[in-house]
């Protein structure tokens, strides 16, 4: 965790902070799906996320964003988080996106097994998140992300570790 940023778990999505679901997929060698954030031109991965909508359970969420953001949904949902995990963005982050309306994301992630082939995924969608993307050791995950997610990506690796065995 950083100075800039705070990390908490709760039962209940977080009032202030954007509700979303973050998906943790698992390819056919146990790799988790990463992407290069399209918005930036440092490194910046991250696991396909986005927000839940009006009237959506984080499941449904989870597979419109996966189609969403990487071309298809060719996958079996595993499980849902037991908590909402919400973190607060940099502030100056957080001052220009939803014109400041959040301080940060509250999100439930959703586990799913990739049944697709590598030829399913595509970046080049109508609203694209990331410029590339590729399988990477759950263990890994933490060192490829922008700190102030650090502590959520530890955390969902911890609960959804036994489903990589």
């Amino acid at each position: 965790m950083t100075s800039e940023t705070s990390y908490t778990e709760s039962d209940e999505p977080k009032p202030g902070y954007r509700p979303c679901v973050g998906i943790f997929l698992i390819g056919p060698s146990r790799e988790i799906f990463v992407g290069q954030r399209r918005d930036t031109h440092e490194e910046a991965w991250q696991m396909p996320q986005g927000g839940i909508d009006p009237g959506e359970t984080p499941l449904v969420a989870a597979l419109r964003e996966l189609k969403e953001e990487i071309g298809t949904d060719r996958a079996e949902i595993l499980g849902e988080s037991r908590l909402w995990r919400s973190y607060d963005l940099p502030p100056a982050i957080a001052a220009r996106m939803w014109n400041g309306r959040y301080r940060g994301q509250t999100q439930k992630w959703v586990a799913m097994r990739f049944l697709g082939t590598e030829a399913d995924i595509v970046l080049d969608t109508p609203h694209p998140e990331f410029s590339a993307w590729r399988w990477v050791p759950a263990d890994k995950l933490v060192d490829l992300v922008v700190p102030f997610k650090r502590c959520v990506y530890l955390s969902v690796v911890d609960e959804f570790r036994h489903l990589l065995a």
